[in-house]
């Protein structure tokens, strides 16, 4: 089973890293979030407080198979400016292994090189953050191991996009069908 681990750092998105993890943990995927707080306990952009799986000194991130950014203000400031992160990322990035950030938090991976001539997208007015990367506005952008999200709206094609490296895109087409994504893409 594939082993994904999400950050979650105060004032993040609330639908980008929850919806995502409700998608990925659906269709059977290992998500564990992690916070980067301190403590066990993360404050959304909207308020809400909420108790992660782990807290990010506690964590070996050797066994991952994607590493997770959701969005939101400060929140995508606050995974910037947190060293152990930064230093997953790269490391996590030099062994080929797969890494999605979505809203803001695209500027996270373009802070530390990581967009360099790749495609990449986020949310509008954050492009500038996108270092050395070609911003295409797209609801998701993949690029080589790196997925990029544009905002709270592109979570769902975003989310399902991560399942379906992990279970194809059947299964992921048939998870599709069970929320009423698939109705709701043919809804006028």
């Amino acid at each position: 089973m594939a082993k994904i681990y999400e950050f979650l750092a105060n004032g993040f998105e609330d639908i980008e890293g929850l919806a995502t993890v409700d998608i990925l943990r659906r269709g059977g995927i290992d998500v564990v979030t992690v916070s980067i707080t301190g403590s066990e306990f993360v404050e959304t952009a909207h308020g809400i407080t909420l108790k992660a799986d782990a807290i990010f000194e506690d964590v070996d991130f050797s066994d991952a198979d994607m590493l997770l950014l959701p969005g939101g203000m400060p929140g995508s400031a606050n995974l910037n400016a947190h060293k152990g992160v930064r230093e997953v990322l790269v490391k996590h990035n030099e062994a080929g292994k797969r890494i999605g950030a979505i809203c803001a938090a695209p500027m996270v991976l373009g802070s530390l090189g990581l967009l360099d001539g790749k495609k990449a997208t986020c949310y509008p007015g954050c492009e500038k953050y996108l270092t050395g990367a070609e911003y295409t506005a797209t609801l998701y952008q993949e690029a080589d191991n790196i997925i990029t999200g544009e905002g709270p709206a592109a979570v769902f094609p975003y989310a399902y996009k991560i399942l379906s490296y992990f279970v194809g895109e059947e299964a992921t087409k048939q998870m599709q069908e069970g929320m009423m994504y698939a109705h709701l893409m043919q809804s006028k």
